[in-house]
């Protein structure tokens, strides 16, 4: 009686996702075509802003002043491209490049 209760559970969670998928299907080409275009958009946004992410990372690691200089400059720039394609929000990139520059003006 247990087996079977846990064991029914995954089913209907299995067939709710097939209902739902099938519910999503494009009817049309050019949706089909729309769903594409945005997984690919998808993939290449998250991998700009995870490149970010890591070299805002080794700019804070940098201890001296010259090469964290350089690096902000180079960080700088991809945060205005994200926040240029609206990856991430204008403000959260004016802040970062804020909270950077302060970090590495305080290096000593």
């Amino acid at each position: 009686m247990i087996g079977d209760a846990a064991f029914a559970f995954p089913i209907i969670a299995l067939i709710f996702a097939v209902r739902f998928e099938k519910s999503i299907m494009a009817n049309h080409k050019s949706a089909e075509k729309r769903i594409r275009a945005n997984e690919a958009k998808r993939v290449r946004n998250r991998y700009q802003a995870k490149t970010t992410r890591t070299q805002i990372k080794k700019l804070n690691a940098t201890t001296k002043k010259d090469e964290a200089q350089a690096l902000l400059k180079e960080v700088s720039s991809m945060i205005d491209k994200l926040a240029k394609k609206n990856i991430i929000h204008w403000k959260k990139a004016a802040n970062q490049k804020s909270q950077l520059t302060k970090r590495v003006n305080a290096l000593a």
